[in-house]
Order: C-alpha cells, then structure tokens, then sequence
C-alpha cells in the first residue's frame, strides 16, 4: 500500500506528446503578433468585424451572449473550479485540489494580462479610427485590452483545471473518472464556443481569439503535466497532504 501512494502519478498524457508542439504554438503566436504590429491581418479583422456586426439579429446576440459566460472567469470558471476544490478537498481531507486552483489562477495571472497591457489594443466597439492597431498607445478605456483574448486563453486554463477536479471528484465517490471522450469535450467544447461568441459579437478581433488560443492552449497543456499528488507539501497535520486523486 506505500508503495502506491509513493508511486510517480500517470497523468493523461497531453496529445500531441512532447514540448515540440507547445513550443510550436508560442512561435506561432509570437509570429502573429509581429505581424500584427507591422499592420498585417488588420483589413481582415476588421471586415471580420463589420460582417459579425451586420450579421446579429436579436436572438442569435442573445444565445452568443449566454454561451459566452462559459469563458466568464470571474463569474463561472474561477467559481465552479473553487466549489470542486472544496468537495475534493473536503472529501479527500487534503489541499492539494487547491493546488490546481492555484495553479490555474497563477498561470493565467501572469501571463495574459501582463500581454494585454504589453499590446494594447482596442476593441472592436471602440470609435477609435486606429482601434485595430496594437502599441497603440491607448488610454485606458473600457474598449482597450484585447489582446490576446482573455476569455479564450481563460477558457483552455480553466477548463483543463476543471476536468482534473471533476475526475478527482468521482474518484472520491467511489466512481470512474471522466472518460477520455468527456475529459476532451470539456477541454476542447467549452473554448470554441468561447472563441466563436466572442468573435460574433465583437468582443475582440478575430486575430485576438486565435492570440488566445496560442497562449492559452500551452498553458492549459502546462497545467495537465504537472504532478499535483506528488509535488512535495511540508508536513501538515491529519495528513491534509494526502494524495487527492488528481492524477
């Protein structure tokens, strides 16, 4: 029995395997952000733009709207990732859910808004003539930081945080975990819902949700590497160090 809880956790692996892809995704979106502060892709954008918003009748806003607080951090991710923390927490005695928790909050804090203040760039409802242009200088308005998206790359995070608490759930009920098929839907369905709302409804440029898909999708792989039941804890009382299942 010691020697299972000493044991090395196997954590899905990340598809494809390897940092080659990872690394890949970041050259990817350092290439278009070099190209979209030498002017690149901002015709595209903005006639993506002008299209999504001669294209929006009432009811399709309002379904956009609504999916779209599937990549809501504040208002749904960081909440329904804090209450299965809690329950794994509870039910396993440990503290290491509240190590994926803290995990994803700090690898998104660190990251996209940091990027966002870099570049600088507007929305698409801002007046602004040059709205789709990054460095630009803007003062601070309710239409700037858009780049990446913030709700994309949220959503990748979160949603791998959530899958792992949400199998470590059922294995603490004494069930099988997320299958494969749902441990990828949740991953993959909830961020391209998100990439596609925002887009239609001009919450961010075209080229924004593509930005956080390519900071986003490395973080969220990031996350699902790490050995959350092994990292060494100092020793706490009752044992709230214990493994949780989160692997």
């Amino acid at each position: 029995m010691e020697t299972s809880v000493r044991r090395r956790p196997a954590l899905l692996p990340v598809r494809p395997a390897g940092w080659w892809f990872d690394a890949l995704l970041l050259a990817a979106f350092a290439a278009l952000t070099v190209a979209l502060a030498r002017g690149a892709f901002l015709g595209a954008d903005v006639a993506v733009a002008d299209w999504m918003d001669a294209h929006r009748p009432a009811p399709l806003y309002w379904v956009a709207r609504v999916l779209n607080y599937l990549g809501q951090g504040g208002q749904v991710l960081m909440p329904v990732a804090l209450l299965l923390t809690v329950a794994v927490g509870l039910r396993r005695r440990s503290v290491r859910p509240a190590l994926v928790f803290a995990a994803a909050f700090a690898l998104t804090y660190v990251t996209v808004g940091p990027l966002k203040l870099v570049f600088d760039r507007a929305a698409p409802a801002s007046a602004r003539p040059d709205r789709a242009e990054l460095l630009n200088d803007l003062p601070p308005t309710e239409w700037d930081l858009s780049y990446p998206s913030g709700h994309v790359a949220n959503a990748l995070v979160w949603y791998a945080a959530i899958a792992i608490l949400a199998s470590a759930l059922l294995r603490s009920l004494d069930r099988p975990p997320l299958s494969r098929a749902a441990y990828l839907a949740l991953r993959a369905v909830p961020p391209a819902v998100v990439f596609c709302t925002t887009v239609y409804l001009s919450w961010h440029w075209l080229s924004d949700s593509v930005a956080g898909l390519l900071i986003g999708w490395p973080l969220a792989r990031l996350l699902t590497r790490v050995p959350f039941d092994a990292l060494p804890l100092p020793g706490l009382r009752d044992g709230w160090d214990r493994p949780a299942g989160l692997s």
